[in-house]
């Protein structure tokens, strides 16, 4: 049964959005410039031309603030996919590339605020308490390239979608963290999905070592 189109926001629910929205854009703006520790929810509400108490209306804390950022990015992954599976004739790895390209695009475009979020994320402990979304989005991307037989019967899509979520997000700390790095996200997290898919072991290595025979 089709999903009933969402109802048209009211000049009231839209006038509370925009307000939400000032205050989130103001924040990262600030968070860019001065870095998260050392922005004060006041001078977010100054600079979004709110009153403190009208911050308070939207998001409880500072760290709320991290969470939206974190909630953003996975609506933009998750309707960038939905987007790409569409496509019937395009092969899982098509559609791993694209999930990897976005992730890479959504980081190298916003370069500054992704250091800076990053960081604030990670001392708030999201890493340890986040539902692994991203994990999610590519073990789906797995389980239908399994299903069309592109993929090995025996493999747990979810296993494979975490290892290259903890893939992402160790290249993407280090990434952060290192703005002369050796290489552009975009083409570690390639290199990251090549050998995922294919290993490292030349061909006529498969199969001769001990993590085959206690497989």
């Amino acid at each position: 049964m089709a999903s009933e189109p969402a109802r048209p926001l009211g000049r009231r629910e839209r006038s509370k959005q925009r307000v939400r929205d000032s205050i989130y854009a103001s924040a990262l703006t600030l968070f860019a410039e001065q870095g998260y520790e050392r922005t004060t929810i006041d001078q977010i509400a100054e600079h979004a031309d709110v009153a403190r108490g009208t911050f308070f209306n939207y998001f409880q804390r500072k760290e709320d603030l991290v969470t939206a950022w974190a909630e953003a990015r996975k609506r933009r992954l998750e309707l960038c996919m939905e987007e790409s599976m569409k496509s019937r004739n395009d092969d899982v790895t098509v559609h791993l590339e694209r999930c990897m390209a976005a992730l890479a695009e959504f980081n190298e475009s916003e370069r500054e605020i992704t250091a800076t979020m990053l960081q604030a994320w990670v001392k708030a402990g999201r890493p340890l308490l986040e539902e692994p979304y991203a994990g999610q989005v590519f073990a789906d991307i797995i389980e239908a390239g399994r299903r069309r037989g592109e993929i090995a019967s025996d493999i747990d899509p979810m296993r494979v979608g975490n290892i290259l979520r903890d893939s992402y997000l160790g290249l993407l700390y280090r990434w952060s963290q290192n703005p002369g790095g050796r290489a552009p996200l975009h083409m570690d997290l390639r290199e990251v999905l090549r050998v995922v898919l294919t290993g490292v072991l030349t061909h006529s290595e498969h199969g001769r070592g001990t993590l085959a025979s206690q497989a």
